[in-house]
């Protein structure tokens, strides 16, 4: 991994204070959106490529996660809400000397707020790069088969009040360890210095709650025009995808580049939906190839890059 060093600070946005990891000092800005029960650490591996690759790189703990701010009440967790965040994020780095364009990077929830994003174009994005998260109108309309309700069966439990937050922090925040390290293929990668900080981070007054909230203001809220009915994509788009992924299939992306006009998709065989964490060498260089233009290298199993790429 690079030697870059990853500093914390706190930015004003949108009315909330972000607890934001940053490294770089690039005039281009990557804005690294985490999932759940996920937060800025999960970026780790990736924040020094991008400083490498010229850009100042910010990775914050959404509203509601670690020492971001945490409004009550699910209402503060729409989506629309999340659009804002990012937009702000973009202008406190605009405000701050950060010029240069956008690469909006993001995993899971990050996921679901960079496609909305993007296909609204709240802010313009040289780049959008996504990982093990589908593009919203696929998900509507495929994510309704009773092989991928199984697998999303604990979106319409988080609908429960009060319930899920006491099971997923009970016995040490058990549930939370074993979302990573349970769902892992290679669990080495998930050490108990890793789960501990998952665990701690939902383990803060009022955390486990906000983040569930998510997905409650997901499920009662008005859904964006642009997931039933979305414009053309033209921003270039890179997917990358774990194909051992339990809560999302991996037909959900087939047809994504119907979509999209600049795509490009890498699949990583026999790695979990915590592509990033998981197999950050491989993500690591297909970031990097797509990104100096180069061809995008494959991955074998476990995530390790085929030879001939791997050159």
């Amino acid at each position: 991994m690079s030697g870059k060093a990853i500093g914390t600070a706190y930015i004003e946005a949108n009315g909330l204070a972000f607890e934001v990891d940053m490294c770089g000092e690039g005039n281009k800005l990557a804005l690294l959106l985490h999932g759940f029960p996920e937060s800025k650490f999960s970026w780790r591996h990736q924040m020094p490529v991008f400083a490498e690759l010229g850009y100042t790189a910010w990775a914050p703990n959404l509203r509601g996660y670690g020492g971001t701010s945490r409004p009550r009440g699910k209402e503060h967790y729409r989506i629309e809400h999340l659009l804002d965040d990012v937009a702000a994020l973009i202008d406190a780095a605009r405000a701050r000397g950060i010029t240069g364009p956008v690469t909006l990077v993001s995993h899971d929830w990050g996921g679901v707020i960079g496609w909305t994003f993007a296909l609204r174009k709240v802010r313009p994005l040289e780049r959008f790069i996504v990982m093990n998260l589908p593009h919203p109108t696929l998900f509507a309309t495929r994510g309704r088969t009773w092989a991928q309700l199984k697998k999303s069966w604990y979106v319409f439990f988080f609908q429960i009040p009060w319930l899920p937050e006491k099971l997923f922090l009970a016995r040490n925040a058990h549930a939370i360890a074993q979302a990573f390290y349970g769902m892992a293929v290679d669990k080495s990668r998930f050490p108990d210095e890793v789960l501990d900080h998952y665990r701690k981070n939902a383990q803060l007054p009022g955390a486990m709650t906000a983040m569930i909230n998510y997905y409650r203001a997901l499920m009662q809220g008005e859904k964006p025009a642009e997931w039933t009915n979305p414009p053309q994509l033209d921003t270039p788009t890179l997917m990358i995808w774990g194909e051992e992924d339990a809560a999302l299939g991996k037909e959900l992306t087939y047809g994504t580049e119907e979509l999209v006009d600049d795509f490009t998709i890498r699949y990583l065989p026999q790695v979990s939906h915590w592509v990033q964490q998981e197999a950050p060498e491989a993500v690591n260089a297909m970031i990097r190839a797509w990104i100096e233009g180069r061809h995008v290298p494959q991955a074998g199993l476990g995530g390790r890059l085929l030879l001939a790429d791997a050159i």
